[in-house]
């Protein structure tokens, strides 16, 4: 696939933007819904900065209207959104609550009278407090509830949404929500995490299934936060083998079993002292690699590692070595005078380009989409009010020329959603940074499309870049 302008994407490209349930909604004790492990988290002192909840956050269940006539004035093609499980399926467990599956029912049908692409996402990080008391994602049974949840939320709403993606980002929720503890549910037992990961993969793949059998021409796939991974030390036999260590445990023990049906035997082996990989049964990986119709990629920035060194301080909760299982002698690295955002991510636009190459490259073939990309920065508004955010509004340049240039080496990405479309709650971080394309006064709700914004709906509006 090439487009014919080097600032111009195919004809079809599909432009979006993308949010979560819980990040958005609030209404969390409304209509039938119960808690999800991010109440509980977010309700347990220290757990958020402030500590903040997403009782209210954007207060999107009364407000949806309202954000869909911003996606369409933004000129969206699709809009990615989250089911909050248990607003739908209270405890994970049993029937349909008519109310909650409801407001779904409402938001898609606005979508569609707006000409806007409605995508699905089952899982992005919400599971029901029972089905965590009851063993969470380190249990078995938590993959067979899903695959039931699932096939429930597709019979209600398939004949109107063709998109599905079944997990967002498994690595976040078993690595920081099992290892490290920063994320719902808390824990902090590697273990555990790795548990997590096959039984999320084994859901995915479950649920893969549920739908497929009901419904063939139902576009399927999964989303993953993937990085490109370099040495801090070009020259270093160990600061590679730091890089085949992390390129193992972020981005291969994801996308080997999903696409190639198998576990990297060098992340089992790395990860011999914490796991024998004992929950792996006969035919749970011919399960997990079900076809997919796309691989969606959330990318935002890019690791730096090396050997281990006393003398380089550790680095921030996301990077940090309890987050990632049998990598305690993996040290990450900051670059000298590489730009970062105000989550003090890197700003690294190239790695987007190599991730996406690297997976059409390297793995089966399947259509690709950024399901997620963005940045957080500080915001200040102006004496009229507005939000002239340059610095956001740069960065998604920088990533949709590497989008095109991904295009032109032969990846075949098909669509782009800017996460986010509104400031939300950024789950430890409370309201303390803000991702979207419109800002959100938390006291008044009133929203404001940022310069980001702005620009966005000129990107989509010519399919590609100005100049």
């Amino acid at each position: 696939m090439t487009s014919i302008d080097p600032l111009t994407f195919p004809p079809g490209f599909l432009w979006g933007a993308a949010t979560a349930s819980y990040q958005i909604e609030g209404a969390v004790a409304e209509d039938g819904r119960t808690p999800s492990i991010w109440d509980t988290f977010s309700h347990t002192p220290g757990r958020t900065k402030g500590g903040d909840t997403g009782d209210v956050a954007c207060d999107h269940y009364h407000r949806y209207r309202e954000d869909v006539a911003l996606m369409a004035d933004l000129g969206l093609g699709s809009y990615r959104f989250s089911i909050a499980w248990p607003r739908v399926q209270p405890g994970g467990r049993g029937s349909i609550n008519e109310k909650g599956l409801d407001f779904y029912r409402r938001l898609v049908d606005e979508l569609l009278e707006h000409g806007i692409t409605p995508w699905v996402t089952l899982y992005h990080w919400d599971l029901p407090q029972e089905l965590e008391d009851a063993g969470g994602w380190p249990a078995r049974d938590t993959a067979a509830r899903f695959a039931e949840y699932a096939a429930l939320m597709h019979g209600a709403l398939g004949d109107r949404v063709r998109n599905w993606t079944t997990l967002n980002e498994p690595w976040c929720s078993a690595f920081l929500g099992y290892a490290s503890g920063v994320h719902a549910p808390g824990r902090k037992h590697a273990p555990d995490a790795l548990a997590a990961t096959h039984h999320l993969l084994l859901g995915h793949g479950q649920a893969v299934q549920a739908i497929r059998a009901n419904d063939p021409q139902a576009q399927l796939g999964i989303t993953l936060n993937l990085y490109a991974i370099s040495p801090a030390d070009p020259e270093s036999p160990g600061d590679h083998d730091a890089v085949r260590r992390i390129d193992g445990l972020a981005n291969r023990i994801f996308l080997d079993p999903v696409l190639r049906g198998a576990y990297p035997e060098d992340v089992r082996q790395d990860l011999a002292g914490v796991s024998d990989f004992g929950f792996v049964q006969d035919g749970d990986l011919e399960v997990i690699s079900a076809p997919l119709d796309l691989l969606g990629i959330n990318y935002y920035s890019r690791h730096v590692v090396g050997a281990p060194d006393p003398d380089v301080p550790a680095e921030p909760y996301w990077r940090a070595s309890t987050s990632w299982p049998g990598s305690e002698h993996v040290r990450f690295h900051k670059r000298p005078g590489v730009p970062v955002t105000d989550m003090d991510w890197e700003v690294d636009a190239p790695g987007l380009t190599e991730t996406l190459v690297r997976v059409a490259q390297e793995y089966p073939a399947v259509p690709l989409y950024i399901t997620e990309n963005g940045a957080a920065y500080v915001d200040t508004r102006n004496d009229a009010g507005d939000i002239d955010d340059t610095e956001r509004a740069a960065y998604f340049d920088a990533h949709f020329r590497a989008g095109l240039a991904a295009i032109e080496q032969g990846a075949p990405l098909m669509g782009y959603f800017a996460w986010s479309l509104l400031d939300n709650f950024e789950w430890s971080w409370g309201y303390t940074k803000r991702f979207g394309l419109v800002g959100i006064d938390y006291e008044t709700q009133a929203r404001t499309l940022k310069t980001s914004g702005h620009r966005y709906r000129e990107v989509i509006k010519r399919n590609g870049l100005a100049e």
